[in-house]
């Protein structure tokens, strides 16, 4: 059975070029980054030279960035780190009703567990934040706002500049979590008023456990990892250098890419809709058409189960989610969903599309022949066919 991958939010397959910066610090450079002898300056060289490359990259300098074990741990440096430097300063967060899990739960745990004020801002039906509605949220004892770039499971993109502005007007620190942008759309920290940034590897055909945390110079952050002085007393541990290098390099040869990629994976995406939209009665496109990232459609099918839907197209050997691979397991619905409004017949009906680079339009066109059979079938099953059937 020909096998169609199309759940690339989740995680993306490792470049081969990824894999071969690699190999040398799994094999014969295999040194600890802390230690002084010839191994350890081997690996201190490629950790320097990866840092320098990925500041580049983001339109940063070299010390302004943390490596860390991924997007959820750059996510919880930022939050607990601001949070507890600056607690006497004041213990407002403010973040929005559909962040990743990896900067909710933080947000959540500082007010259960540490005497935090949290605000979650609203959003509309297309899944973006009004950044008037920052605005007003923003207090006296504000100490940080966090919004990511763009989300997980709808793909809508975030007015980040416009937020960035009104939290640098008011003096109040920006967190953005770019997991799912950098690599998808220009992210330069030179350019947008953040002062925090998250970014993953493994997003970007890079390797799984491996991420950064950016941090604007003379911004204040407690670390949250003990243990020694590594990435300047920033962050403890023994630095994975063979995924970091992995990290960078998968980089360099996803964003010279990423302007054509975005019309190429934007023209699969729609074609993906109106093949489904024009065979499968009912169906509901969620989040802004427009202001998404090119690779991301999420659809509500109702009087289908959205696990009986994932089930039935992997039968088919087609792999997609219903929303956050975090979340899995999980029988409520999407937190994303249920705050852009959507009833819970939509929200526990939905799929996640998500494209990458091996996608091709045969890909798209085997998930639009497939799905009209398998909606009917569920439909049947679910006692919802006469409300459905096409007329």
């Amino acid at each position: 059975m020909r096998r169609i991958y199309l759940d690339h939010n989740a995680t993306t397959p490792l470049h081969p070029e990824a894999l071969k910066a690699m190999l040398p610090f799994l094999q014969d450079s295999y040194g600890n980054a802390s230690s002084i002898h010839f191994l350890g300056r081997e690996a201190r060289a490629a950790l320097d030279d990866a840092r320098e490359r990925l500041a580049k990259l983001l339109g940063a300098k070299a010390g302004e960035i943390v490596f860390t074990s991924g997007g959820t741990e750059a996510d919880n440096h930022a939050i607990f780190g601001v949070a507890r430097a600056l607690a006497d300063k004041g213990k407002h967060i403010v973040t929005s009703s559909i962040e990743h899990h990896a900067v909710v739960h933080s947000c959540e745990h500082l007010k259960e567990h540490e005497g935090c004020a949290l605000t979650l801002l609203p959003v509309g039906r297309d899944g973006i934040v009004d950044p008037e509605s920052v605005r007003a949220a923003i207090r006296d004892d504000t100490v940080l706002v966090s919004v990511m770039w763009a989300n997980n499971e709808i793909g809508t993109l975030q007015p980040i500049r416009e937020i960035g502005a009104i939290c640098r007007e008011r003096g109040v620190l920006f967190h953005t979590d770019a997991v799912q942008a950098f690599g998808k759309v220009p992210v330069s920290v030179s350019d947008v008023p953040v002062d925090l940034l998250s970014i993953s590897a493994h997003k970007i055909y890079g390797p799984k456990g491996t991420g950064a945390l950016w941090m604007r110079p003379r911004v204040k952050v407690e670390p949250i990892v003990f243990g020694g002085s590594h990435e300047s007393e920033r962050r403890a541990g023994t630095e994975n250098v063979a995924g970091i290098v992995g990290f960078v390099r998968a980089a360099e040869m996803i964003l010279p890419r990423m302007q054509s990629e975005d019309r190429r994976l934007r023209d699969l995406t729609e074609r993906l809709w109106r093949g489904l939209q024009q065979r499968v009665e009912g169906i509901v496109r969620n989040g802004d058409p427009q202001r998404r990232v090119a690779n991301t459609l999420n659809v509500s099918v109702p009087g289908c189960a959205s696990d009986s839907l994932l089930i039935s197209l992997d039968l088919e050997g087609i792999g997609v989610s219903s929303g956050s691979a975090c979340a899995v397991g999980s029988l409520k619905p999407s937190h994303v969903l249920q705050a852009m409004g959507l009833s819970n017949d939509l929200a526990n009906s939905a799929l996640r599309f998500s494209l990458g680079a091996a996608t091709t339009e045969t890909d798209v066109d085997a998930v639009i022949e497939v799905m009209p059979a398998i909606v009917s079938r569920l439909r049947s099953f679910q006692g919802a066919g006469k409300a459905f059937a096409r007329k």
